[in-house]
């Protein structure tokens, strides 16, 4: 047989699939709208589980692998679609409309001079109070408090990548990201007016700075010391009387605490950026907000996280932004953080988070928002 002959008896057996899979689908259809009527749930125990078992046995034994997914896969695709008629009509929580000016308070780590404050400053104006305190969870809890509106926390950067401190608040505490604010980070090494750059041995900035001027700090021979947040590293240089240490800053914190700029480019990477979320314990979005972020757990099954990407494909939505962490406290369980491309006030992705969550057993909405560049 020729290898024409081949592919069209090929085509002709796709053709045969293609009629029953559609058929399928409609026999779907109808199954949701019945479980709809009679309030029963997408997901019958067991069921699944019946429908693998009958497909291993009737399957060569070389072959019963790769049945039994192929049978996953379109029982996804027909959970997917159940899930999307079954939530017609559904009426949804619509997020409250950001907005910047109403702000009374902004939540921010560190002290003026910091990024966080150009990230507040980027979002809200230059005329909005905002509260310094001196670690992330502080500034999560007077959000909680309803003692701030919003909070602003660095979230990745470009250069040495997740800020792990921020994913375990975001795991184990509940607010909503309104905004994403990107700020270009711009390390200078600064020291006292009196200092001889010379005479330092040690500089101090927070762990991330510090990473991002790695090759600077090793080639000047200095040693690194972590510190709460850069701009509070340079006021404790400001104020101390050791003349053997420097810091990792803004070039406009520096200048603000009269600091000696010694190098105005101290990071390893040009350009240098990092993205801060703006979040509130209430949810609320930005009008035209087009990013939803979520996080889960993945079952420990065979394909259990290509089965939850799955679905992305089946709704139709692109995927931005997957991060995988194992957080404090979780027993080296794997957290999924995931951005995707969307908006609450459309139903359809309604109803897929309603796909998305149901089985789980960890899922948490992490909101609905944009990206201020």
């Amino acid at each position: 047989m020729k290898l024409d002959d081949l592919r069209k008896e090929i085509n002709d057996i796709d053709g045969e699939m293609l009629q029953l899979f559609l058929k399928r689908m409609e026999i779907c259809k109808s199954i949701a709208l019945y479980k709809k009527e009679n309030d029963l749930p997408i997901m019958q125990e067991g069921r699944e589980q019946q429908v693998i078992d009958k497909v291993r046995a009737a399957s060569p034994e070389h072959m019963a692998d790769a049945a039994a997914v192929m049978f996953t896969e379109v029982m996804d695709i027909s959970k997917c679609l159940q899930s999307e008629v079954y939530t017609w009509g559904r009426i949804y929580e619509k997020p409250e409309i950001f907005h910047p000016e109403n702000a009374q308070v902004i939540a921010c780590q560190g002290t003026s001079g910091a990024y966080a404050e150009a990230a507040c400053i980027k979002l809200f104006g230059e005329n909005k109070p905002i509260r310094f305190v001196t670690g992330f969870k502080d500034v999560v809890d007077l959000v909680e408090r309803g003692r701030a509106d919003f909070g602003i926390l660095p979230l990745e950067n470009s250069t040495v990548g997740s800020i792990e401190e921020t994913y375990n608040l975001m795991a184990n505490h509940d607010f909503y990201i309104t905004n994403i604010v990107r700020v270009e980070i711009t390390h200078c090494f600064a020291v006292k007016p009196d200092t001889d750059p010379a005479d330092v041995r040690k500089v101090y900035s927070k762990k991330e700075a510090l990473a991002q001027c790695s090759n600077y700090i090793k080639n000047c021979g200095y040693e690194p010391a972590e510190y709460t947040n850069t701009a509070l590293a340079a006021e404790m240089v400001r104020d101390s009387t050791d003349n053997t240490i420097g810091c990792i800053c803004s070039k406009s914190c520096a200048e603000k605490n009269g600091l000696k700029i010694v190098e105005e480019h101290a990071a390893d990477a040009y350009p240098n950026f990092t993205r801060f979320i703006c979040f509130s314990k209430k949810f609320m979005a930005p009008e035209g907000a087009n990013t939803i972020s979520v996080s889960f757990s993945v079952p420990h099954t065979p394909g259990g996280l290509y089965r939850i990407l799955t679905k992305f494909a089946v709704y139709g939505l692109n995927l931005k932004k997957i991060v995988n962490k194992t957080l404090a406290g979780k027993d080296f369980e794997a957290i999924i953080f995931l951005d995707f491309d969307g908006s609450y006030a459309n139903r359809k992705v309604a109803a897929f988070l309603d796909d998305l969550k149901s089985g789980m057993g960890y899922f948490k909405f992490l909101g609905n928002f944009s990206e201020i560049y």
